[in-house]
């Protein structure tokens, strides 16, 4: 677990660091496409780093996140259409299925509202979307307004108190990086959790 939360946390920080580059845009673009169908790390961190860096365009890089993230989501719904169960039963463990599948069941499309609000792994909600051939348009409503919400919401922040939230920025990134890599972390941990709690409900039955 540790040697995974110091991977995460040396990803995060390789992540942000194009927000000192003439790219940043095209990296928070790419970043969030990725991570909503395979990538394992978060848009979140070069968002905050590129708004820290300009404010005044903090609202255009939330919505280049969230357009990416969006974007980025249909593909792995499509990835989850096409490869089917199996391809997400390679992917993940069953655990991690059987509770994507109940939270499917008992929430249906808002399960994606849910996994994109929080830190719970994203792309596992938008390939399973696929493999349970969960209605598309409103799939993309429900991933359009969680993910919205989210990078919005971060995005607000920056561009609201500006030069103030940058020297806080300055003074805690480091810890903020290794705070998202411990969230990520646990929101497979308690996927993997619940899941077990749930194939041991069902086998009970």
């Amino acid at each position: 677990m540790v040697a995974i939360k110091a991977w995460l946390a040396g990803m995060v920080a390789w992540v942000t660091h194009f927000a000192h580059t003439s790219y940043g845009g095209w990296a928070l673009f790419g970043l969030s496409f990725a991570e909503s169908s395979f990538f394992p790390i978060p848009p979140d961190p070069l968002l905050m780093a590129l708004c820290a860096v300009n404010p005044n365009d903090a609202l255009w890089f939330a919505t280049i996140c969230t357009v990416g993230s969006v974007l980025g989501g249909m593909f792995g719904y499509f990835i989850g259409l096409k490869g089917g169960r199996p391809l997400l039963h390679r992917w993940f463990k069953s655990e991690k299925v059987k509770i994507v599948e109940d939270y499917y069941h008992r929430y249906d499309v808002w399960a994606v509202g849910i996994a994109g609000l929080t830190p719970l792994p994203y792309k596992v909600f938008t390939i399973a979307a696929g493999v349970f051939a969960i209605n598309f348009p409103r799939f993309v409503l429900a991933s359009v307004i969680s993910r919205g919400l989210r990078f919005y919401a971060e995005g607000f922040m920056f561009w609201f108190f500006g030069p103030q939230i940058q020297d806080f920025i300055k003074d805690y990134f480091g810890w903020i990086t290794v705070a998202f890599a411990v969230l990520l972390v646990g929101g497979f941990y308690f996927i993997g959790v619940m899941g077990k709690k749930a194939l041991n409900k069902g086998s009970q039955k």
